[in-house]
């Protein structure tokens, strides 16, 4: 369960790749059954396979809107797919003061590698990357062929864990920019 809020949070689903027979989608799709199941999210998907997720002004106004971000990303020769970063770069004061989830998948590493360089591009940008996320290595071996996962996997409680801290940073910093926004210093 998430912490208590006055409203719904909105979250912002980031999908990493936009590669022809992605397996981002298997790992979003079981990313969004994990948030809808915790409940208190109403959630937007910025998938750069589609035009308005890559730029203009629906990738805008969804990530303003956005109290919080996850995303979803392979890593790709040790590092984060360049459509993710596009996307990413196409905006920019809107990702202030909102907090940054991860769910990685990979090879042997399972994406940590990609998520680490993330860290850095959403620092660089006065979001708050956390530290609690998910990362499947060897993903492709650890899902079923439809999509899930057997119970045991500890995903689950990580996935857990990640998205309730999500929801206290969420509502913390929805809170501070309602009080004080955070660009009044500039």
């Amino acid at each position: 369960m998430l912490p208590m809020h006055e409203q719904t949070l909105r979250l912002a689903l980031l999908y990493g790749s936009d590669r022809p027979l992605r397996f981002c989608d298997t790992v979003a799709n079981w990313t969004l059954q994990r948030v809808d199941a915790l409940g208190g999210w109403k959630t937007d998907r910025l998938d750069p396979a589609t035009p308005a997720g890559r730029h203009g002004p629906s990738l805008v106004r969804k990530v303003r809107t956005a109290d919080a971000f996850l995303v979803v990303t392979p890593e790709y020769n040790h590092g984060y797919p360049a459509a993710l970063k596009s996307m990413i770069d196409a905006v920019y004061t809107q990702w202030q003061a909102k907090p940054v989830a991860f769910v990685s998948y990979g090879g042997h590493s399972g994406g940590l590698r990609a998520v680490e360089q993330l860290r850095q591009v959403f620092a660089s940008l006065h979001a708050v990357p956390l530290r609690d996320g998910v990362g499947f290595a060897n993903a492709q071996a650890r899902f079923a062929a439809d999509g899930s996962l057997p119970r045991e996997d500890p995903a689950y409680e990580a996935m857990r864990l990640a998205l309730w801290r999500l929801g206290w940073w969420a509502s913390a910093l929805r809170n501070a920019r309602q009080a004080t926004p955070y660009d009044a210093a500039a």
